[in-house]
């Protein structure tokens, strides 16, 4: 996983150079924005990736098996991680965000609807393992 975080550092690095020379160029606010973000961006997922493989490298003791010139496709066997086998909070965190988005435009009073909707799914989702069949 290295060579991602150098990949995404990579393309932070080509999008400002990107961003400055379109800026001398162009002029275009709107566009230089818009690469600043990509700048952003690609710089906030490298620094995440990097420093995720630096703490899985200390907690394994050694460098992750796919850094691993020598290794093989048995070394990655095992298990993963955990996934929620299924959930219903994503989809109503969604329509809630819709009816926020819809609010802007139809009615104050909408946006109150979503906002307060979004909040009661966000904690459904957070805390959905806490409680019913699926508590730990």
């Amino acid at each position: 996983m290295r060579v991602q975080a150098y990949m995404f550092y990579g393309c932070a690095v080509f999008f400002l150079a990107t961003d400055i020379v379109y800026w001398l160029w162009s002029g275009d606010w709107t566009g230089t924005t818009a690469l600043a973000l990509a700048v952003g961006l690609a710089g906030l997922v490298a620094f995440y990736v990097h420093f995720t493989v630096r703490r899985l490298e200390r907690a394994g003791g050694g460098p992750l098996p796919e850094d691993n010139k020598e290794g093989e496709i048995a070394d990655l066997a095992g298990e993963v991680g955990f996934f929620s086998p299924h959930s219903w909070w994503p989809l109503l965190l969604g329509a809630s965000a819709a009816t926020i988005a819809m609010g802007m435009v139809f009615g104050w009073w909408m946006v109150v609807l979503g906002v307060s909707c979004t909040i009661i799914s966000a904690l459904g989702l957070v805390f959905e393992y806490y409680m019913g069949q699926f508590s730990h």
